[in-house]
């Protein structure tokens, strides 16, 4: 069930009320009292952001020094409520100026109230899009005197715009080069085995934009996915082109896309909101191409010595390179004395987090860096305990390289003017936690 909310109250660090906003009679105005003396009294603020009092649900975040809470007296979607404050706060911070305190909301009482009444109606979620919503409340908040941040300025055609299917882009955008860039940020999951066999491994990654385009331009995106290369090749009445597929799982898009035309023709359609925006997030659980494969050896020789080597091999192709490469390597607590002896970048002893950090600034494709090392222990009679052995850690990041294998096979703008466009496509894979068993 969707949310629906029946009060909405603004709180202070000591329970005052600031302001608030009943959407529907079926909950008393004592509410605000509940939560007050069994939350907030009793201290258990921050273990749960979802308390049940008598029949009621009671949802809060705390925004700077404001708490927010919706209250609902049904069964109501929990993750909706969050993203409803969420977008709440970054519409006031777009009136106030950056700034969401106490103080913004003494200030701002008018404007708070009309906004409460325009962004929910009768406890449901409605419009809470600055850009659409500054067209017809115009009235400028009180802002901070430290706030840097001009006003932005309304634009005609309101109506159109909020009635409109398009209610995320404003008309008339006109720029003197028309520009699109695409990155494809992904970040690998790891857990190898000490041996090199993965134990778990998955990709998540996202596609974002930036779009300084005139007019209202619709955008067209094909990827190498499975499903989009098999519908290409059924509209086509031929084979689908030679290449690596690959299969996308939990795939979300932004607001913008067409999911009608992406589910007739697989292809991700869309009229672009103006700047920087998120297009899609998805996961890749199969045929992942992993960009480093980490062999180590610990041997532990007594009580007093160890012998630390490590291998990372680069499986990416020797053109590439990655960058920020830190190898974390777990040594005991009693650790005393280390020596290093590396093939490529940097080494020392971190006391403070127990490893060996070993740092290459620049690591080339197809190469096979080595760390030796030689580790005295403290010899100590009441540590009885064996060494458990954490996994080793990397950070990474390699430019021009997806581990999912996905790539951009077209990206295409269409205007009514027919001007010209200039695409940037750029591929980023990260370390998400990718560890290896010692």
């Amino acid at each position: 069930m969707p949310l629906a909310a029946s009060a909405i109250y603004f709180l202070n660090l000591r329970g005052d009320v600031l302001i608030n906003r009943l959407y529907r009679d079926d909950v008393g105005g004592n509410m605000v009292d509940a939560f007050r003396v069994h939350i907030m009294q009793t201290k258990e603020l921050g273990t749960c952001p979802v308390r049940q009092i008598g029949g009621c649900s009671f949802f809060y975040m705390r925004i700077s020094n404001v708490y927010i809470v919706i209250v609902v007296s049904s069964n109501a979607n929990v993750a909706c409520a969050f993203k409803f404050v969420v977008e709440a706060v970054t519409l006031f911070k777009s009136y106030f100026g950056g700034s969401f305190d106490e103080d913004a909301i003494r200030n701002n009482f008018v404007l708070i109230y009309e906004l409460l009444d325009e962004i929910m109606d009768f406890g449901y979620p409605q419009n809470l899009s600055p850009e659409i919503l500054k067209l017809y409340i115009t009235q400028e908040g009180v802002r901070s005197p430290f706030s840097s941040k001009t006003a932005d300025k309304p634009v005609p055609n309101a109506t159109l715009q909020v009635t409109g299917a398009v209610g995320w882009r404003r008309e008339g955008l006109v720029y003197k080069k028309n520009e699109v860039f695409l990155d494809i940020v992904e970040s690998v999951n790891l857990l190898m085995s000490s041996k090199g066999s993965v134990l778990r491994c998955d990709v998540t990654g996202k596609i974002l934009m930036k779009c300084f385009l005139s007019g209202m331009p619709d955008l067209k995106l094909g990827l190498n996915d499975k499903i989009g290369l098999e519908k290409e090749s059924q509209l086509k009445s031929r084979p689908a082109k030679s290449g690596k597929t690959i299969e996308l799982d939990d795939v979300t898009f932004h607001q913008c896309v067409n999911l009608t035309r992406f589910n007739s023709e697989k292809t991700v359609s869309f009229v672009p909101p103006d700047g920087e925006f998120e297009l899609m997030k998805y996961r890749i659980t199969e045929g992942v191409n992993l960009p480093f494969r980490v062999l180590p050896t610990i041997k532990e020789l007594g009580r007093t010595r160890m012998e630390v080597n490590v291998k990372v091999k680069s499986v990416f192709g020797a053109k590439m390179f990655a960058l920020g490469v830190v190898i974390k390597i777990p040594v005991p607590k009693q650790t005393a004395k280390t020596s290093f002896q590396v093939t490529s970048g940097k080494a020392k002893y971190s006391p403070s987090i127990d490893c060996l950090v070993w740092k290459i600034r620049k690591f080339p494709g197809q190469t096979e860096p080595t760390l030796s090392a030689e580790v005295e222990l403290i010899s100590t009679i009441t540590e009885k305990k064996s060494w458990t052995r954490p996994p080793i850690q990397m950070e990474f990041q390699v430019p021009m390289f997806t581990a999912s294998g996905l790539r951009v096979r077209f990206l295409k703008v269409w205007e009514k003017s027919g001007y010209n466009t200039v695409e940037w496509v750029r591929y980023i894979t990260k370390a998400g936690s990718y560890e290896v068993r010692c």
